[in-house]
């Protein structure tokens, strides 16, 4: 197998949905009583036979987590330099067709913004872009991340899928993780809703991550849009690609997200509902699954749900989050990407934390353990 996409075309979305919600009782008990899960027992933990057993996935799931992860929480804060892009997406607050202001961070900005950040004690962010190769190039990445490098133990980002030498050139500059999200891995509703630029190429994304293999990337971010199709079906297909990924670039280490569509101007409705306990089985058939992945939650969810999820196998959580860029310092007007639905500080949420016994981590440890290539 060269790439995913070999793996990927063997499969039909029809069959698998189908597969996943003729999943039985039995096939549960089965999964939750197993050692090593395989992708057929990911089906059955993520499928509606699951349901009444929530209490048990969530009782394995915490165990898990604390097995390999013990009581840590990672901070992490996204930091937007541009929201300026190509692409025409119906989900998207930056989407080219939505006529507002736009904004690219110079570089006496983007320190003003990592003054904020570092104020509220983060070692740890994540770069997000909109999707424009003429403003936000590899040139500007070059550039941000001689800006950021000595200020963080570990840098994110989160930007347009870039060839496999721009991701070589990219990770002496100090760039330790890429988050690249298939968004949908129905092929077909992925063409309605990505009908301009450069996005439009389904495959080119979907071997995104095999790029980041070949680069060396030290750990790559995977998801879907939760709502633009069935959640248990594209999340079967980020199973099918973690274990692939995972078997051949060992090396890497990788985290997995699970945004559920929120509203932005002119938003659109969610094709598919995910209500909360969805949302809680789907993060324990992940743990459950896989026991090295981290998981992240966003400021996307509610304060009380997030408050919950904690315990329940949750490694990465974010807090003060602003989705436009210049949000924390400079520029309050630009549009911003998606609405949040926690604003609580990072302060009050790294005492939340404390509070349920656990300690949050403002820097990847792994990583600042290591050599620093700044």
């Amino acid at each position: 197998m060269n790439s995913f996409k070999d793996i990927f075309e063997t499969y039909n979305w029809d069959e698998t949905k189908a597969s996943i919600y003729a999943k039985t009782s039995d096939d549960v008990e089965r999964a939750l009583a197993s050692e090593i899960r395989t992708l057929e027992d990911f089906k059955a933990l993520v499928s509606p036979a699951a349901a009444p057993y929530l209490e048990q996935m969530a009782a394995i799931s915490q165990q898990l987590t604390l097995k390999r992860f013990g009581k840590v929480i990672q901070m992490y804060i996204p930091l937007y330099l541009s929201n300026e892009c190509k692409n025409i997406c119906t989900y998207c607050g930056f989407s080219y067709d939505n006529k507002v202001k736009r904004k690219t961070l110079s570089p006496m900005e983007i320190m003003q913004e990592v003054s904020v950040i570092k104020n509220m004690g983060y070692d740890h962010v994540l770069l997000v872009t909109g999707e424009d190769n003429e403003n936000v190039h590899v040139d500007y990445f070059k550039k941000v991340l001689d800006l950021l490098c000595p200020h963080f133990a570990h840098i994110s980002m989160e930007v347009q899928p870039l060839d496999l030498e721009d991701y070589q050139q990219l990770t002496p500059y100090g760039l330790n993780t890429v988050l690249v999200y298939q968004e949908t891995y129905h092929k077909e509703d992925y063409k309605k809703h990505h009908p301009k630029g450069k996005k439009t190429n389904f495959d080119y994304r979907l071997e995104t991550p095999d790029r980041l293999g070949q680069a060396g990337i030290h750990k790559m971010g995977l998801g879907v849009l939760i709502g633009l199709e069935d959640w248990r079906t594209d999340c079967f297909f980020t199973a099918l690609h973690l274990n692939y990924l995972e078997k051949k670039y060992w090396q890497s280490k990788y985290s997995l997200s699970f945004p559920r569509l929120r509203p932005f101007s002119g938003g659109l409705e969610p094709k598919v509902e995910m209500n909360n306990r969805e949302l809680v089985q789907l993060i324990c058939a992940y743990r459950i699954f896989n026991q090295e992945v981290e998981l992240s939650i966003s400021t996307r969810e509610s304060p009380n749900f997030r408050n919950n999820i904690i315990k329940l196998g949750i490694t990465n959580i974010s807090a003060g989050s602003k989705t436009n860029p210049g949000g924390y310092a400079v520029e309050r007007e630009s549009l911003e990407q998606f609405e949040i639905s926690d604003e609580r500080s990072p302060e009050q949420i790294a005492q939340m934390i404390i509070e349920q016994g656990y300690e949050p981590v403002w820097k990847d440890w792994d990583n600042s353990l290591a050599q620093s290539i700044c």
